[in-house]
């Protein structure tokens, strides 16, 4: 996930002057003139981030999500792209496999799919009515546990298939299943690779008659706060459509999920479509980090921990 590193580096340049006194005079020809390129790569990938965003027709206000049969009110300070746009992103810009899910994305109103905080694909899921009955009875501690190992178990096979490993740390924020309004949302806190920064994955899902909405959230650990305190209008922005919620289910002609609530927090929608689907779909998410193409400049700026 990519802040403005432009703007951080305007800032970083207007501070020298300041911070370096009489050393300033030190400073060798070949800094000035790595410095200089590192600023005209900087604004050549603003030229590139908004011609990109440029390409895009964003949506503001209600947008209706048809194959989901759901409103999407999109939240003050976000932006929409419709399930085409969301697939090119995803696919075309981000490099990720094609997931016939995907029904839109939200991006942060200011940011551009280039140089991005963190983004929350929309999608949809029609595997059933998924029963809340044993919700309240979910110990979340055990619950984690078992994530976790069986987060070793998905590993030895994504290896295997050429992906990156991936370490479930623990909550970033614990599982919490608003009974009335059918809404469930936990973070995980995850580490790819051994990246130097970990990973948030705050999911949300949406509970309907034939199945679920997804909004799961992808970016640095540092943008937790930032989705937490929008957190209540990302919960209020999807309603299924009158004859689609939960409250409408029908046992006769209705089919039940698999799993319930614990399972569907645990990811146990293996069984359902498959260990190989469920591995890509979850790299989908992740590949918005790995493939940012502005990664080599920061490093270059602002070093890294082992420099």
């Amino acid at each position: 996930m990519k802040v403005n590193y432009l703007k951080l580096l305007c800032l970083f340049l207007c501070l020298i002057p300041v911070t370096n006194g009489v050393a300033q005079e030190e400073t060798t020809d070949e800094e000035f003139e790595i410095t200089t390129e590192m600023l005209e790569e900087f604004k050549e990938f603003q030229a590139y981030s908004d011609s990109l965003d440029a390409t895009f027709n964003y949506e503001y206000g209600s947008v209706q999500l048809d194959r989901a049969t759901a409103v999407l009110e999109i939240p003050e300070g976000y932006k929409f792209l419709d399930e085409e746009q969301a697939k090119r992103v995803l696919v075309d810009v981000w490099g990720n496999p094609d997931d016939n899910s995907t029904v839109g994305m939200l991006l942060k109103k200011e940011e551009s799919p280039a140089d991005i905080s963190y983004a929350i694909e929309v999608s949809y899921s029609d595997e059933g009515y998924i029963e809340d009955d044993e919700a309240a009875d979910i110990d979340y501690d055990d619950l984690l546990e078992e994530m976790q190992e069986d987060q070793k178990l998905y590993n030895q096979e994504r290896i295997k298939l050429g992906y990156a490993e991936i370490k479930f740390l623990g909550w970033a924020s614990p599982p919490f299943y608003d009974q009335e309004n059918k809404k469930l949302h936990w973070a995980k806190e995850l580490n790819f690779d051994n990246d130097e920064i970990n990973t948030l994955n705050y999911n949300v899902r949406v509970l309907g008659r034939r199945g679920y909405m997804n909004l799961n959230i992808i970016g640095d650990m540092d943008v937790l706060l930032d989705v937490q305190e929008n957190l209540d209008p990302i919960l209020e922005s999807v309603t299924f459509l009158p004859g689609n919620q939960y409250d409408e289910f029908d046992p006769d002609i209705d089919e039940v999920a698999a799993y319930g609530i614990g399972g569907l927090i645990a990811g146990k929608v293996l069984a359902k479509v498959g260990f190989f689907a469920f591995l890509a779909k979850f790299w989908k998410f992740i590949a918005i980090g790995a493939v940012a193409v502005f990664g080599a400049f920061k490093k270059r700026i602002f070093g890294s921990k082992e420099a």
